[in-house]
């Protein structure tokens, strides 16, 4: 999700689900962006480093990466775009789809290998249940909800909406799509799902980003947990590194502390 306090976000009235989970789940109280915009925040989480401060960055990125990681470990990963227009899209013209959420897009591991480019895919509620019944999702999955589902844009029948508009819309997406994944049988046995946000907003840079919500969801975490230890994205990355049974992490990611305290 997108551009958010934290304070915006937990206990509003117009965010009943986003709360109802951290009520439920475990909580990092004090999780911080690592920079503002949002580009850098998607590739610390992805690569352990803000790689770039630029919204119109268009180059490839060499760095290790998360995809150069499940490779290497023979790992499965997809991700799904919401408004993506095909398949392997690796452009920036689509909008409300933005490449600039879309990491995977820029590493040269995927943009040099057709295969690996394949595993952008559009993001369909229906066909995702479809597969998450089926079992045939992989074993990785990041979900990009488009400029208006992630709470960034109006929609566009409401160019004038409120901030508050953006946070219903959003935390309605959120339940719409959540729900049957929390709901599904093996995700319940062996599932962990991470709900962040990129930054919060500009007002905020406390250590770079600003103050966000991050929600640990898992059969294996602990219920109605609250942390207060200190994490940035690149703990994130180390806690999908770490239960993706990754050989190694990229960046700062193998170094971050962990966030093993919110599981049992």
């Amino acid at each position: 999700m997108e551009n958010k306090d934290y304070a915006d976000v937990i206990g509003s009235p117009f965010t009943p689900y986003i709360t109802s989970l951290a009520a439920q789940y475990g909580l990092a109280t004090n999780y911080f962006a690592n920079a503002h915009p949002s580009i850098g925040n998607y590739f610390m989480v992805t690569t352990g480093k803000i790689v770039t401060n630029d919204s119109a960055f268009s180059g490839a990125v060499a760095d290790d990466n998360l995809v150069r990681r499940f490779l290497a470990s023979g790992k499965t990963w997809t991700v799904f775009a919401e408004g993506l227009p095909t398949v392997g899209y690796l452009d920036d013209n689509a909008y409300p789809y933005v490449k600039r959420h879309d990491p995977f897009a820029y590493f040269t591991d995927v943009r040099g290998n057709a295969a690996q480019a394949s595993n952008i895919v559009p993001y369909n509620q229906a066909q995702f249940a479809a597969a998450l019944a089926a079992r045939t999702l992989p074993q990785f999955v990041y979900i990009l909800p488009n400029q208006h589902s992630n709470m960034h844009d109006c929609l566009p029948n409401n160019p004038s909406c409120t901030q508050d508009d953006k946070l219903a819309y959003g935390d309605n997406w959120l339940q719409q799509n959540l729900t049957p994944i929390l709901a599904d049988s093996e995700f319940q046995q062996s599932g962990l799902l991470i709900l962040t946000f990129d930054e919060a907003s500009v007002q905020d840079s406390t250590h770079g980003g600003g103050r966000i919500m991050t929600i640990i969801i898992s059969a294996h975490s602990k219920r109605a947990f609250q942390s207060n230890t200190f994490y940035q994205h690149q703990s994130a990355l180390r806690l999908i590194c770490d239960e993706m049974r990754l050989s190694s992490c990229p960046g700062a990611g193998s170094t971050a502390p962990r966030m093993s305290e919110f599981f049992n």
